[in-house]
């Protein structure tokens, strides 16, 4: 007598999909070059393993969910928000992993578009007999790896730019006061989206009025910091600044389109060809960032370094924190002119999501 052959639940798969999707978020901002990746391993709907991709980068999260599920692995189904790499690097591939552990089917979000996987995972698993799953909660996937298939695709990183403005859209008074426009609970979400990002920008007309130092300082925190990034004419920054005495948290990169007179500190300088008002090209630079294996870029500047940006069209997302104060028409824009003469020249983003933090209003838009 044939016995009946059960069919995945797509219930079920998107259930512990999830679960990986938790594992991968938990990797954000700590694992570049590689992406953040999370996998569960399943048996008789019992979670035997999980894993995700290891800060810096290894050991991915197959090979931690399967040590982790030691011989529950086998006959195990695999859920992974990435195709497994199927090529020798500095680890030898997932997909040999998976099947030396006897996986017996593996559930995909997302395909990696990296020539050296590319559907080759897939293959190479379907080869070995293993079924597989793909396109489970893929577009969920995609918005966390947004910053490595940003890299992979576009050669450059994926550019959030935060705004932390009034209700009337101003970022400080005239005289450049801006402590604290949003209240407490809202500062706390932008220094978890810090710990998220590969690296921080802003401008040196930022770092001279505010004296930031750019790292996430969460309580109890004790993960990857950013690489923390200054655009500027030439580095003159005083050593007495916080981020030229803070590289034991991380390290500073200044990006100059022309050498300084003097030597002033320390920090690393890279000379990059202006844009048309003298100041290094955002594209060079991210281009730069990207080469370095930088795939997340966390913008906090003001409203001049703000519109260059949107000018080179760079700018993927849009976090606008807001409070339910009024500044005023003295106060300081969010952003500098744009030199429109069209409101149809002007860029559209879409509102992904919206929340409410106390007083505080929280808006995303993606580009």
């Amino acid at each position: 007598m044939n016995s009946a052959v059960i069919k995945p639940d797509p219930a079920e798969d998107q259930r512990w999909m999830r679960a990986a999707l938790l594992q991968a978020r938990y990797a954000l901002g700590q694992t570049a070059p590689n992406p953040a990746v999370g996998c569960v391993l399943v048996n008789n709907g019992v979670l035997v393993g999980r894993g995700r991709t290891a800060p810096g980068g290894r050991p991915h999260a197959e090979t931690t969910a399967i040590q982790d599920a030691g011989d529950l692995a086998q006959n195990a189904t695999a859920y992974v928000t990435l195709e497994p790499c199927s090529h020798h690097g500095q680890t030898p591939p997932c997909v040999d992993a998976l099947i030396t552990a006897g996986i017996s089917r593996v559930v995909i979000a997302a395909g990696d578009p990296d020539p050296r996987v590319a559907g080759q995972g897939v293959a190479k698993l379907q080869e070995a007999g293993v079924e597989v799953t793909e396109g489970v909660l893929a577009s969920e996937s995609e918005a966390i790896l947004q910053g490595y298939l940003k890299t992979r695709i576009k050669g450059r990183p994926f550019v959030t730019v935060k705004i932390a403005s009034s209700l009337d859209g101003r970022i400080a008074l005239a005289n450049g006061q801006s402590k604290w426009i949003t209240g407490p609970r809202t500062r706390h979400f932008v220094h978890l989206l810090r710990s998220q990002h590969d690296a921080m920008l802003t401008a040196m007309g930022t770092v001279r009025a505010d004296n930031p130092s750019l790292t996430c300082r969460l309580e109890g925190y004790s993960g990857r910091q950013p690489l923390r990034v200054i655009s500027a004419s030439q580095n003159n920054l005083s050593p007495d600044a916080v981020l030229a005495t803070s590289s034991d948290q991380s390290d500073v990169l200044v990006y100059a389109s022309k050498p300084a007179d003097q030597n002033v500190n320390d920090l690393e300088t890279r000379i990059i060809d202006a844009n048309e008002k003298g100041y290094p090209d955002p594209r060079l630079m991210l281009d730069d960032l990207a080469q370095g294996g930088i795939t997340s870029v966390m913008v906090e500047a003001g409203g001049q370094f703000i519109a260059s940006l949107m000018a080179a069209g760079v700018i993927d997302r849009l976090v606008w924190t807001r409070s339910a104060g009024l500044i005023g028409g003295d106060g300081l824009a969010s952003m500098a002119s744009l030199g429109l003469e069209d409101l149809s020249d002007g860029r559209i983003f879409k509102r992904v999501e919206t929340r409410m933090i106390g007083d505080d209003v929280i808006e995303i838009f993606n580009a």
